[in-house]
């Protein structure tokens, strides 16, 4: 038997999720971020496809969203909704015969099988979902599960996608490499700075000029991204938080050091809170800071010794923001507490 990597995403997840419990939305342009407001300052969390089709993409300001279809339905975000039917797929997934689950998030995962027939798996697995949970999934299908997570979006929707050794520079060497799982904007640009725009340019680059470029662990990643190569084997082990964070972006901004200081001490709470339920004390503190209009900067500072008072969190994350001397308005504000490591270690 061959051992295969799939990777299961579902189809416009939070939206799907909307739509089926309200069925006139159905068709229509729907968009699921913040309070479903548009007004507001708040960023989409998903989009359905036919708000896709104007544009519309997950991380853009609902604003935006609005100006680029004045139609589209606004949905507020609904966390315990969303969350319940992820344990729903997850669970799904789990059931299935000797089959490996690595969750990715609450809407993706990879799941390894051993089996002749990838396809017919990934079939089953849809039929699976869809009969638990009502809602549509694609997969993707791999050698690896870099393979396999690029796979899925060329399956999308509904369907699967089969990437391996022998076709992956054919289905996506001419592909630029933005499209690549683990591949952002920045990197891209880079990139192209060493003439390296497409996938196959990347698959044939000299591992010495990544190197010198970006280090000597990103240099060679990034050059087995390029050849699709990355893990055939599924990992099992369970996902251990290092951090927990909280981050708020304000409807109004803030434009005083008291302000900030009380929003500081909101979100230090929040974090305080989840530590204690992890029962592990805070080790570094960092901060997210973004000024008005969009300059967001980003600090740490590690702490004499672990703590789980939000005050000293809270002080903590002020010191790090007076030493920016920085006195724009301030539109976000997100404080991390980077948490002691398990007995152990990390897995």
């Amino acid at each position: 038997m061959t051992r295969w990597v799939l990777h299961v995403d579902m189809d416009q997840f939070l939206a799907a999720i909307e739509m089926q419990r309200r069925p006139e939305l159905v068709g229509l342009p729907v968009v699921v971020g913040g309070r479903g407001d548009p007004t507001e300052r708040a960023v989409v969390s998903t989009a359905s496809y036919e708000a896709r089709a104007f544009g519309i993409r997950s991380g853009m300001p609902l604003r935006t969203a609005a100006k680029r279809c004045p139609d589209a339905v606004f949905l507020p975000v609904d966390f315990p909704a969303y969350e319940r039917v992820s344990a729903e797929v997850m669970g799904t997934l789990r059931g299935l015969p000797d089959a490996a689950v690595q969750v990715l998030g609450w809407d993706e995962a990879f799941v390894g099988l051993d089996t002749e027939d990838p396809a017919a798996a990934a079939a089953a697995i849809q039929r699976a979902v869809l009969g638990a949970t009502g809602l549509h999934c694609s997969i993707g299908i791999g050698d690896t599960t870099v393979r396999a997570k690029n796979a899925t979006d060329l399956g999308k929707p509904r369907g699967t996608f089969q990437l391996t050794r022998e076709n992956w520079l054919a289905v996506m060497g001419g592909r630029p490499v933005r499209d690549l799982w683990g591949i952002g904007s920045r990197l891209s640009q880079r990139m192209a700075g060493l003439s390296i725009i497409t996938v196959a340019d990347l698959a044939a680059v000299d591992e010495a000029a990544l190197v010198a470029e970006f280090g000597p662990r990103t240099g060679p990643y990034l050059l087995g991204l390029g050849r699709g190569a990355g893990p055939d084997r599924v990992d099992e082990t369970p996902w251990v938080a290092r951090a927990h964070g909280h981050e708020r972006t304000f409807q109004e901004d803030l434009a005083t050091p008291e302000q900030v200081r009380g929003a500081l001490d909101e979100l230090a709470g929040a974090v305080a809170g989840d530590l204690r339920a992890e029962a592990r004390p805070c080790m570094r503190v960092h901060l997210k800071v973004r000024f008005a209009p969009f300059f967001t900067v980003n600090r740490v500072r590690k702490l004499p010794e672990p703590t789980f008072d939000p005050a000293t969190i809270a002080d903590t994350a002020e010191a790090l923001y007076r030493a920016l001397d920085d006195d724009r308005a301030v539109r976000l504000l997100g404080v991390r507490g980077e948490m002691v490591p398990p007995e152990g270690g990390y897995p």
